[in-house]
């Protein structure tokens, strides 16, 4: 009994063990099937992910698959060629054969088509996208407004710089997921390593990762390349920025300083300079020499070649002159006036063009013209009857056009005279006492200062005649003698002291009983009977003709 014991308790633990052990295994053998699900199940998911992720806006992986259509429709049209050219080559074809001639030419036909269309991938596929954007002509700074052209070329390449060096990190992402899924394909094969599709598809990313490997070394060079390129224009950009700057900075240092010398000596001479016409002219010169500062200091800090400005000139100056020889010839006037003082602002002239005479003031003095203000003078009032226009006088005029000057050197005085005529029984000494009185008296201050002014011209024109007193003179005219009365007045207002002359001097002339002014008369003789007008003079009687 013991023995049968013994037995049935080893038995027992021996079944037990058995059983759990097997248990044991099978457990083992779900739990490694279950980790090779989720393994497996993990590296589809991440498959997947880097698929969408490579379809997404990835214009690499579009050029290679136009790339990778194109090969093969190639070798089909190849394989195409091939059967057609065998099938050609046969003396006599079957029906069959016929039609299948005719279905590859068809075929051949459509693939042809698709290859012409994707000619551009045939060869150097990623040229277009390898091949930096080009460089436009980089011109030399030169002046202030060129550096807001170079400013903006700087951005532009800064801009071209990004986008390239962009496109190659694309580049870099696709062939690292590329990597990244061709190791998640070898771990697949790891797991079923007769699926042809997970083959088919690890040959693929190998053909495409050997495609890109060459396309990335090559970009890479070619993006240091362009990328230092890009530097080395931008430091250039910069270094030439500065350099302008600076000079431009300089320039208008310059500028400022003449343009305040310019208000000062301004300032001092309005202060202390109470004549306004020299006043005038002396401003005038002012603003002429600082433009011509202004120009000469613009012209040789932005002209390189001096010499080749100069040449320029004159060959130009040659053909201003015959083109534009009034042009010309008015800045020769425009100089001669200046530098030999024969018009000046504020002077009164009297010039003459076309036979007709114009007086008035000269209130300014370009380098084109001289431009007078007409006033009421003597000419206005017996010829031209109009006055106040604003006259415009070319400057060449001064050449050719006798133009007079009632103002010139400092004299404010001219003659004027006024004529009467009294008849030949008329106390002739009487009626010159009464001229020269009436215009002594009204003349007696201008005579003073043209006496003094005459003294002062004496040294620098040959004046010979310094008479200044009023000048009577008396001629005898076919209606009686004509007295005329000269006397010295202001040139700028010549009208107001003759009318008050002539008012005076006809006064006089009525109180004296022994002067009479004579004026053109006729007498006619006719007699007391005067009968009605007949048309036919020749029917009148003699005794009533006038005779």
């Amino acid at each position: 009994m013991r023995f049968k014991h013994i037995l049935f308790v080893t038995s027992f633990l021996f079944f037990t063990l058995f059983t759990y052990g097997e248990g044991n295994v099978d457990a083992n053998k779900t739990s490694a099937i279950n980790n090779e699900d989720k393994n497996r199940n993990a590296l589809l998911l991440e498959k997947k992910s880097i698929e969408e992720e490579l379809l997404k806006n990835n214009i690499w992986s579009k050029i290679y698959s136009n790339y990778h259509t194109y090969d093969e429709l190639k070798k089909r049209k190849k394989t195409l060629d091939k059967k057609i050219k065998r099938l050609n080559t046969r003396k006599k074809l079957t029906q069959k054969q016929e039609k299948q001639l005719q279905s590859l030419v068809s075929e051949e036909r459509t693939l042809s088509g698709k290859l012409q269309v994707l000619k551009e991938y045939e060869k150097d596929p990623f040229k277009k996208f390898l091949t930096p954007p080009s460089f436009e002509s980089v011109s030399s700074i030169g002046n202030p407004f060129a550096i807001i052209g170079a400013l903006s070329f700087k951005e532009k390449l800064n801009s071209d710089k990004k986008e390239y060096n962009d496109r190659y990190l694309s580049l870099q992402r696709i062939v690292d997921k590329f990597t990244k899924k061709r190791e998640i394909m070898i771990e697949l094969l790891s797991l079923e390593s007769n699926n042809t599709a997970y083959l088919s598809e690890l040959d693929n990313i190998d053909d495409q990762i050997k495609t890109f490997t060459p396309v990335i070394d090559i970009f890479k060079t070619t993006q240091n390349v362009y990328t230092k390129k890009i530097d080395e224009i931008e430091q250039r950009l910069q270094n030439e920025i500065d350099n302008e700057i600076e000079r431009t900075i300089t320039i208008g240092a310059i500028i400022l300083f003449f343009l305040l010398l310019l208000f000062l000596i301004k300032y001092l001479v309005r202060k202390y300079m109470s004549d306004n016409d020299r006043f005038y002219t002396i401003n005038k010169a002012l603003n002429i020499s600082f433009m011509t500062i202004l120009t000469f200091t613009i012209l040789f800090a932005y002209i390189e070649n001096v010499s080749y400005l100069v040449t320029i000139l004159g060959f130009a100056s040659a053909g201003i002159a015959i083109a534009m020889k009034d042009w010309f010839m008015s800045l020769m006037g425009w100089a001669t006036i200046v530098m030999g003082g024969a018009v000046h602002v504020g002077d009164r002239v009297r010039f003459v063009r076309d036979g007709v005479e114009y007086v008035g003031d000269i209130v300014d003095i370009s380098m084109l013209r001289m431009t007078m203000h007409e006033d009421i003078t003597l000419t206005a009032y017996m010829h031209n009857r109009r006055a106040g226009r604003m006259v415009f006088i070319p400057n060449n005029f001064i050449f050719t056009d006798m133009i007079s000057n009632y103002s010139h050197a400092g004299l404010k005085t001219v003659w004027d005279g006024i004529d009467f005529v009294v008849t030949f029984d008329s106390d002739i000494q009487k009626a010159n006492s009464i001229a020269k009185e009436v215009t002594r008296k009204y003349s007696k201050g201008y005579t003073d200062i043209t006496r003094k002014q005459l003294n002062k011209l004496r040294s620098q024109y040959g004046i010979r005649n310094t008479n200044v007193e009023p000048r009577i003179f008396t001629h005898i005219e076919p209606y009686g003698l004509k007295i005329s009365a000269w006397y010295l007045t202001n040139s700028f207002a010549t009208m107001t002291l003759r009318s008050t002359i002539s008012i005076e001097i006809i006064k006089r002339i009525h109180e004296e009983e022994g002067i009479h002014l004579a004026f053109p008369s006729q007498s006619i003789y006719v007699d007391k009977s005067v009968p009605r007008p007949i048309d036919n003079v020749q029917d009148m009687p003699m005794d009533n003709k006038e005779h």
